[in-house]
Order: C-alpha cells, then structure tokens, then sequence
C-alpha cells in the first residue's frame, strides 16, 4: 500500500549515506518510521545511494514507490561520505536534520533521546558509542583517534567520528564538508558558534556485509585533522602556524650550527659531517616558513573582507 505523501513541509529530515546496504535497508526503514510516527512528527527519509554495486538501489527504489516520504539520491559511482552526507544536506527540508548509518549499527530508536537534547538549547548532537561493539583493533584506534582530536581542537566529546547525529538545519547549511571532513563536524559546527553536545546511544555488531574501516583510514584521518586545525584555528592567522613551526625547526637548526662553530674554534675538522649540513638545512626551513606564514597573511588580507566572525541572527 502506497503510503500518502504529506504536502506540508517535515518537520524532521533523516539522512541515510549508504554504500552496498541492500540487505539491512528494508528493517532500517520500517525501524526508523515507526520511532518518528509515534511521535507524531512529520518527517522525510533521504537515502543517499553512493555509487553502490548491489541491490540496494532497486530496494530504495520500492520503498520510494510505497512511501513518498522516501527520496533517493543515486550518485554515478562511489563519491564517499562526505559527498553524501552533502548532497543529502543540500536537499533536506526539515527543521532538524538526523544523519544515520545504513548498517543498523546506529539504533533508530535512540533518536529522541538526541532529540531531547537537541530542545535544550544546543545545535548539534552526537551520538556517543559508548559501548562499541566492533573488534578491539577498531575500538583502540577510534579511542586514540577521538583523544588527539579532543586535545588539539579543545571540543569535549567522546565520539567525533560517529555518524549518529542531530542537528538544527541551520548548522547543515553553513557546514561544508568535502573529502573525508564529515569526521570533523562537531568541530567546524563549534568554530561557527553552534554549541555541541552528545548523548550516549546504544550500539549494535554490524549483521550483514563488511566494515570499510582500515589503517589508510586512520591515516587520513590525521591529515585531516591537520586541515582542520588549518580551517579553525589558523584560518585567520596562518602566521601563528607556519611561525611557530619556523621558530621551531629554526631553533634547532640554530642551536646545532653554535655547536659546530665551537666545536670549529676548539680545532675540529666540521666540512665531512652530516650535523652541519643537518643544521644548515634545518635553519634555511625555519626561515622559508616564516616567510611562508607571512606571505599566507598578505594574501589573506587582500583576499577578505578581514571578517572572522558568525552571526547568529539580527532584529531590523
């Protein structure tokens, strides 16, 4: 039985990245409609197939077919979660976005408790695994992930990388993401000003396919975070970065060539050893990246309006 679409605009948007889920897709989708009809609410699905080789288009496909509240977005091949995740903010309507996982590791019945927090006064939710429940490999490398990420970035959260999250429409407009950032979120949405919290949700095995996580994964993440660091914190003050690791390297480089000169002046022979050119080079790279961190201002400056600054709202 086709389901009769609503002509009002919803009330919830529930955004669903997927890639090669075609056999948890028809239990995800009855889960997730039952929570939100208890409620009450009005609300649309939006599945983001990512280039996906299985079934999981045509299963889309029928449930689009029975249920208008359903909107699908095929992409032409594999484009990776950040895209989805885009594409699928760029479409919602909802005045609160969920984002979910197609696996039914992420439990749909745990979405009012982020909504819960979401009305009291924050701007996005995450959900926080708590109790994960995936290998022991994953669940220290994600462990070590969140951690550095806490410490360098200064946003108090457990689970930066969880793709269970609530939040107000107006974060998910002015958040853009690309590459592999979607991890990162939480920390562009507090940059802005959107105040973060988390709530800690119950987590399931995944039951069918295979998980796409590896040690590559890891490692982009942490070069990601460097561009995030890059993004926030030094975005407009790109000297600050570049100048300190310039006083840094410059420093050494400085320190082991005073060595070496007394060294020389007590008599030794410095022209066959690696420290000097070690030093020589480690000054030079001090002094270029000032430079650097300079040039990076200038332009900067020439640029922008010189703006560095959000605003939330204002009365006329």
């Amino acid at each position: 039985m086709t389901r009769p679409e609503s002509h009002s605009p919803p009330n919830i948007s529930v955004i669903i990245p997927l890639l090669n889920e075609a056999k948890s897709l028809g239990e995800l989708y009855e889960r997730v409609i039952r929570v939100l009809e208890s409620r009450d609410l009005n609300f649309e699905l939006l599945f983001v197939d990512d280039g996906s080789t299985d079934a999981s288009f045509d299963v889309l496909s029928g449930l689009h077919a029975q249920d208008r509240r359903v909107k699908v977005i095929q992409f032409r091949k594999n484009f990776g979660k950040a895209a989805a995740l885009s594409a699928g903010f760029k479409e919602a309507r909802g005045d609160v976005v969920f984002t979910m996982d197609a696996d039914l590791q992420d439990v749909p019945e745990e979405m009012p408790r982020l909504l819960e927090e979401l009305q009291k006064g924050y701007d996005l939710i995450s959900g926080w695994k708590a109790k994960r429940k995936d290998p022991w490999s994953r669940k220290l490398a994600s462990r070590v992930f969140n951690v550095a990420v806490s410490v360098l970035t200064g946003i108090k959260i457990h689970d930066f990388n969880s793709g269970f999250k609530c939040y107000r429409t107006e974060v998910t407009k002015e958040i853009k993401i690309y590459g592999e950032l979607h991890r990162y979120i939480p920390v562009l949405a507090a940059w802005k000003g959107f105040r973060v919290s988390e709530v800690g949700v119950r987590h399931h095995p995944r039951r069918y396919g295979r998980s796409r996580y590896g040690l590559d994964r890891t490692f982009r993440g942490f070069l990601d975070l460097l561009t995030v660091m890059a993004l926030t914190r030094y975005s407009q003050r790109p000297l600050h970065l570049f100048g300190f690791l310039g006083f840094s390297m410059g420093s050494v480089g400085l320190l082991i060539n005073a060595y070496l000169s007394l060294r020389w002046l007590q008599g030794k022979w410095l022209g066959n050893r690696p420290l000097l050119l070690f030093g020589i080079t480690m000054l030079i790279v001090g002094i270029q990246f000032v430079f650097f961190g300079l040039l990076a201002e200038i332009i900067g400056y020439a640029t922008t309006s010189g703006e560095s600054y959000h605003v939330k709202r204002k009365l006329d």
